[in-house]
């Protein structure tokens, strides 16, 4: 018992301080709306996704090669070149596959493409909803299909621009660095790093804002997310020191390349799942964003007339009440 008062007291006493306190209150929140179970359904339509966009790339890649046989021919120079011997064969016969079935392999995909995205993007709209606090309520299946096809939609546009801003100010940098003859200079390319590092996270930023502000079934503002979003960028990026580090570290072997891009994929989505939704549950549940929840009215009162039927006697009793009762008067009377 002792224990268990001190540990008590231990968490009281950490509590007192507000951002650990709102750090409890989040996983409380995340715990207490379904959080893992939401990012093992995210993590699922994340990894079922992958193949019809391979399938597209490769159709893509059919579309360039089909015209470009010097090209053509470079590649598979590379990848005999650059794959495990036992792969290169696999290899070879897959890009071939993708110049002649360029057509049939792009339509598959596109609508493969569309079922698992639908998929994911409902499940990430769902467990969002979920993390906000918001009612889960009922829709018609053709107006939701539509809403998560325009949220794909959005969400891709607002990827596109937040990257191509990143790409576009990384590459400007450089392109300015050597204009001004500072492309040999150490100094210069560490700053270069440090702003293609604030771009990338800048970018980041914007996705997350329009993830954690926007794909509820509810919008909620802006500026209710921001800090969230921000905490996303930055963890995202830790994320993917991370899973580099990781990917490095089980490539080594030949059953480490066969097994660790796939376990490495599995894990890095599973987490970047969670860390967005607990990154919601942690916007959610600031002091400016808790809003108490009424107290259901007590239910109406009911007016039940109650009638109470009384014990009448039969034919027979009130024949013996009568009949007692002229006795004991008579007897009455003589004694009188």
């Amino acid at each position: 018992m002792w224990v268990t008062d001190e540990k008590e007291s231990l968490v009281a006493r950490l509590r007192r301080r507000p951002w650990i306190d709102h750090l409890f209150r989040a996983n409380e929140a995340f715990t207490d709306r379904y959080g893992n179970h939401f990012a093992a359904s995210i993590t699922y339509f994340s990894v079922l996704s992958l193949f019809p966009l391979l399938l597209i790339s490769f159709a893509v890649l059919g579309f360039v090669l089909a015209g470009q046989p010097d090209l053509l021919r470079s590649l598979q120079e590379s990848i005999t070149s650059a794959a495990p011997e036992n792969l290169r064969g696999l290899l070879t016969d897959l890009v071939k596959a993708a110049v002649e079935e360029r057509g049939r392999v792009g339509i598959i995909g596109l609508l493969t493409a569309a079922y698992t995205g639908l998929g994911w993007m409902s499940n990430l709209r769902d467990a969002l909803t979920a993390q906000w606090g918001q009612k889960h309520e009922d829709r018609p299946f053709l107006k939701g299909r539509l809403m998560d096809l325009l949220a794909l939609l959005g969400l891709g546009v607002a990827i596109a621009l937040s990257f191509g801003l990143s790409a576009a100010g990384s590459g400007l940098a450089d392109l300015l660095l050597n204009w001004v003859g500072l492309g040999e200079a150490g100094w210069a390319r560490v700053l270069l790093f440090c702003v293609t590092t604030a771009l990338s996270l800048a970018a980041n930023w914007l996705i997350f804002l329009w993830v954690i502000a926007r794909l509820p079934r509810k919008p909620v503002s802006a500026r209710t997310a921001m800090r969230g979003a921000l905490a996303a960028a930055i963890g995202f990026e830790i994320l993917k020191l991370i899973g580099t580090i990781y990917l490095n570290s089980v490539l080594g072997g030949p059953l480490g390349s066969l097994v660790g891009p796939i376990v490495g994929l599995l894990v890095f989505a599973n987490l970047v799942a969670r860390f967005l939704l607990y990154v919601t549950a942690w916007a959610a549940t600031a002091k400016e964003n808790m809003v108490d929840e009424p107290i259901p009215p007590p239910p109406p009162a009911v007016i039940r007339p109650m009638v109470t039927v009384a014990n009448r006697p039969n034919a027979k009793q009130t024949a013996s009440l009568l009949g007692a009762g002229a006795l004991l008067g008579l007897v009455l009377g003589r004694r009188r």
